[in-house]
C-alpha cells in the first residue's frame, strides 16, 4: 500500500492562492537544464498551462523592469565610405581639411537600433532616444 499526499481545502473558495515566491520557484525550476515542465506542474498539483502562463507573466514583468532601468549596451563605431562627389570643374576656393565621417550605431534590444552620425547634437539624440523608447 502506497501513501499519497492529499490536500484538503476547507474554505469556501475554490481557487488556491500561490505566493509570488512559489510562482517564481516553480518557474525557475522550468529553466533548469533537463527540466520537464509537465513533471514540475504535476508535482505542484497544477495544470501545465498554468505554469506556462506564470512563466509568460514573470518574463513580461522582468522585461518591463529592464526597459525602465538604465542599462549599458555595446556601441560599435564604424567608418563609412564617403559618398562619391559630383564631378566639379573648378576646385573649391578655400580648402578645409577633410574630416572622416563615422556613424554610431546604438543597439536598443529586441532588434531595434539607431544609427546616427558621430557629431550629432547630444540633446537631439536624447530626444530621439526618448521617442524611440516611448519615454515621451
Amino acid at each position: 500500500m502506497t501513501k499519497h499526499l492529499i490536500e484538503v481545502i476547507t474554505s469556501v473558495e475554490r481557487r488556491r492562492r500561490w505566493s509570488p515566491e512559489d510562482k517564481e520557484r516553480l518557474v525557475a525550476a522550468c529553466f533548469e537544464p533537463g527540466a520537464v515542465i509537465s513533471e514540475i506542474a504535476r508535482a505542484a498539483g497544477i495544470h501545465v498551462s498554468q505554469l506556462f502562463r506564470w512563466r509568460k507573466e514573470l518574463c513580461r514583468v522582468e522585461e518591463q523592469s529592464t526597459e525602465t532601468a538604465t542599462t549599458l549596451v555595446p556601441v560599435i563605431v564604424a567608418e563609412t565610405v564617403p559618398a562619391v562627389p559630383a564631378v566639379q570643374s573648378e576646385p573649391p576656393a578655400t580648402s578645409h581639411p577633410r574630416r572622416k565621417r563615422s556613424d554610431v550605431t546604438i543597439e536598443l534590444g529586441r532588434g531595434r537600433r539607431v544609427r546616427v552620425d558621430s557629431d550629432i547634437d547630444t540633446e537631439a539624440l536624447g530626444r530621439i532616444l526618448d521617442c524611440v523608447l516611448g519615454l515621451r
